[in-house]
């Protein structure tokens, strides 16, 4: 069995599954992140570990990435690998699927300094298929999946995040 026919085997099973029964399509993620000696960052889900850090200038040791590409890559890697898979599953051939994300923050902004929210000013995302369908065959493909794209939808659009604090350990 290729790459694709799995591919497209998976979906449909899931796709199956989730319309037989609703109930099975929620799930809850959980992950830890944990700050010990200086802004070293470890964190953790399902096993996977990743390492974030601050660069030097910002008082880090540059130890990894910081906590914004793993932002960043969140959304461009679920974009196009949401993409993958939609194409698979509809019998189109991407060969290669790229996705540009650019940011701008106003940096003083997560210092309290100035008028503007920490938050990222504007996102510009540009994405390249390399295939021989029609150019509005791929838009429309890349328009459906956006609007079923849960990290590029959690960059896009508000949610409600809860928050609890506690001391201890």
């Amino acid at each position: 069995m290729s790459k694709e026919e799995e591919i497209r085997s998976a979906h449909q099973r899931m796709y199956k599954v989730f319309s037989n029964r609703p109930e099975s399509a929620f799930s809850t993620n959980y992950a830890t992140a944990v700050v010990e000696d200086g802004l070293r960052c470890a964190f953790e889900q399902d096993g996977h570990k990743a390492v974030m850090d601050m660069p030097s200038i910002m008082g880090g040791d540059d130890a990894g990435p910081t906590p914004g590409f793993f932002g960043r890559a969140g959304v461009a890697g679920c974009v196009s690998i949401g993409l993958k898979q939609l194409a698979v599953s509809e019998g189109m051939t991407f060969d290669k699927i790229t996705v540009d994300i650019e940011t701008d923050f106003d940096d003083g902004a997560s210092m309290g300094l100035g008028e503007n929210s920490a938050a990222p000013l504007e996102t510009r995302i540009s994405i390249t298929v390399a295939t021989n369908e029609p150019l509005e065959t791929v838009q429309d493909l890349v328009a459906r999946l956006l609007e079923h794209d849960p990290w590029f939808l959690a960059l896009r659009d508000a949610q409600l995040v809860k928050t609890t604090v506690a001391t201890g350990e």
